[in-house]
C-alpha cells in the first residue's frame, strides 16, 4: 500500500494513542451498526439488483488547543458487508484533519494536514459500489514565524503535498509549496494579510508536459464578530506548464457567516480560481469555514454520518470530483440557511458550480442544486425528519443533462444519553438524456448508534 494511503489512519491512531494529547484534548465519537436494503444497489437502469448490506462504523472528532500542540480532526470509518455477495466488502475512510506542533513559541511550528475521502472512479457513471475509490491528500512542513512590531508579523512556509487515489493513477502527484505571508492586526477582531505562494506540481504517472508551476499573490481580510464573520481573499494566479504554455486568471475566495438571531444563521461562500482535483481538496475541503462538507450534508440528510443514507452510501458519502490531473477554471457559489425553534428545524442550501477545463474539455460542466431538510420533535426523545435534494448537472461538451432527485424520511429516538435508534427510507431517481444512465432506487435502513 502506498505510504500516502496509510497516513490518514496513522495520524488518527497516533493522536488517539498519545497520552499527552489524549489527556489535554477532547475526543468525541459515535459507533453505529445497521442493516440496509436496496432494491437497486448498482443504480442500474436495466438490471436492478436487490441487496442487503451490513454496515458497522464509527465517527469521531478530536480537538486540542494546547500551547505545544493544536489539532482539529474529524473522521468516519465504515465497513460494508454485502450479504448477497454481489459486491466485495469495502472498508472506507473519510477524514479532514489539521495538526500543529509548536517547536519554538512564536518562532517555529511543524504542521500536518490530511484529507481522505471516497470519490468516483468514473464521474459519468452512477454511484454504484464498484465505481468508488479511496483518495488521500496529505500536506506537511515547517512554518517560520517573525514579528515586525506590535501589530504586524510574518511567516514563511514550506510544504510537501502528496495526493493518491486507489484506482485512478493520473491523480497521484508530489508537490512542493513555498509561501511568504505578512499579517497586520487592524483591530482585535479584524486582520489583513498579504500573501505570495509558489507551488511546483509533478504528476507521478503523466507526461512531463502535464507538470506545472503555480504562482499566486493575494490579499486576505478576516473578521470575527459575535454574530458575523467574513473571510475574503482576492488576487491572481499564473500557471506555467512544462510544455511551454502559460495561463493566468483572477483568484477569489469568499466566506461570510451571519447569525441575526439565536435561531437563524446564514452562510454564503464563493470561489473563482484555477484548480485541479487535489488542489480543490486542499483549499476547499469545507467552504463554510469551520463547517465541513459533511456537516452541511448532515444538516439536510440527518442520517448520513450515523449509518443511513448518503447518496446511496451509508455513513460516508461519495464525492463528485473528477479524479485526475486536469486543471480547470472553477466558479462556485453556495449558501446554507438554518432555522431552529423549540420543536422545528429547517435547513435550505442552494449551490452552483461551473468547471471549464484547460486541455481536455470532456468534463466541462455546470451544476445547480438545492437541498432542504425539515425536522420535527414529536416527543422530547423522538424526532421525525424529512429531507430532499435536487441536482441538475450539465456536461456541455457531451451535450448531456442529468437530473437527480432524492427524497427521504428518518425517525430517530434517543433512548438515553448514549444510545439511539434510527429507521429511514429514501427514494432516488435520476433522469438523463445519456443512454443507460437513468435509474430508480428505494432503500430502507434500520440501525442503532452509541454516542460517547
Amino acid at each position: 500500500m502506498p505510504a500516502s494511503s496509510r497516513l490518514a489512519p496513522a495520524i488518527v491512531i497516533a493522536l488517539a494513542a498519545s497520552p499527552t494529547v489524549a489527556l489535554a484534548g477532547t475526543l468525541d465519537y459515535s459507533l453505529y451498526a445497521g442493516l440496509e436494503h436496496s432494491n437497486n444497489i448498482a443504480l442500474s437502469s436495466t438490471r436492478p439488483m436487490s441487496e442487503n448490506v451490513l454496515v458497522p462504523g464509527g465517527t469521531f472528532t478530536f480537538t486540542q488547543m494546547g500551547s505545544t500542540f493544536q489539532a482539529n480532526v474529524a473522521g468516519t470509518f465504515e465497513y460494508r458487508k454485502y450479504l448477497e455477495n454481489r459486491f466485495d466488502s469495502q472498508a472506507q475512510t473519510q477524514i479532514a484533519g489539521q495538526g500543529n506542533w509548536t517547536i519554538a513559541p512564536d518562532r517555529l511550528d511543524f504542521s500536518i494536514e490530511d484529507y481522505a475521502g471516497v470519490q468516483p472512479v468514473d464521474q459519468l457513471a452512477s454511484d454504484s459500489p464498484d465505481n468508488q475509490q479511496q483518495t488521500n491528500v496529505i500536506v506537511l512542513g515547517p512554518t517560520l514565524r517573525m514579528r515586525f512590531g506590535e501589530a504586524a508579523r510574518g511567516q514563511f512556509e514550506l510544504r510537501y503535498i502528496n495526493s493518491y487515489a486507489s484506482r485512478v493513477d493520473e491523480f497521484d502527484s508530489s508537490r512542493g509549496l513555498a509561501a511568504f505571508r505578512v499579517f497586520r492586526d487592524l483591530s482585535p477582531t479584524d486582520q489583513l494579510s498579504a500573501n505570495v505562494e509558489f507551488q511546483r506540481v509533478d504528476f507521478d504517472n503523466q507526461p512531463n508536459d502535464a507538470n506545472y508551476d503555480r504562482k499566486e499573490a493575494f490579499v486576505r481580510y478576516t473578521s470575527t464578530l459575535a454574530r458575523f464573520n467574513a473571510d475574503v481573499m482576492v488576487g491572481g494566479s499564473r500557471l506555467e506548464f512544462d510544455g511551454g504554455r502559460t495561463t493566468s486568471a483572477p483568484l477569489a475566495r469568499v466566506s461570510i457567516g451571519w447569525q441575526p438571531t439565536p435561531r437563524n444563521s446564514l452562510t454564503l461562500a464563493g470561489t473563482y480560481q484555477y484548480a485541479d482535483a487535489a488542489q480543490d481538496i486542499i483549499t476547499t475541503p469545507g467552504v463554510f469555514g469551520t463547517q465541513t462538507v459533511s456537516d452541511r450534508v448532515e444538516a439536510v440528510d440527518p442520517f448520513v454520518n450515523t449509518s443511513g443514507f448518503g447518496g446511496g452510501n451509508a455513513g460516508i458519502s461519495t464525492g463528485s470530483a473528477v479524479i485526475g490531473s486536469e486543471v480547470y477554471k472553477e466558479k462556485r457559489g453556495e449558501a446554507i440557511w438554518n432555522w431552529r425553534a423549540e420543536r422545528w428545524t429547517v435547513t435550505v442550501s442552494p449551490s452552483f458550480s461551473k468547471l471549464r477545463y484547460i486541455d481536455d474539455q470532456t468534463f466541462n460542466q455546470t451544476d445547480r442544486a438545492i437541498s432542504v431538510g425539515i425536522g420535527y420533535r414529536l416527543r422530547p426523545t423522538l424526532t421525525l425528519s424529512a429531507f430532499g435534494t435536487a441536482d441538475r448537472l450539465t456536461y456541455d461538451s457531451l451535450d448531456r443533462k442529468d437530473t437527480t432527485v432524492r427524497l427521504g424520511l428518518d425517525l430517530t429516538q434517543q433512548i438515553n444519553r448514549h444510545w439511539s435508534w434510527h429507521v429511514s427510507v429514501a427514494r432516488d431517481r435520476r433522469s438523463s438524456n445519456a443512454a443507460g444512465q437513468d435509474y430508480r432506487e428505494t432503500a430502507f435502513f434500520v440501525g442503532v448508534v452509541y454516542r460517547r
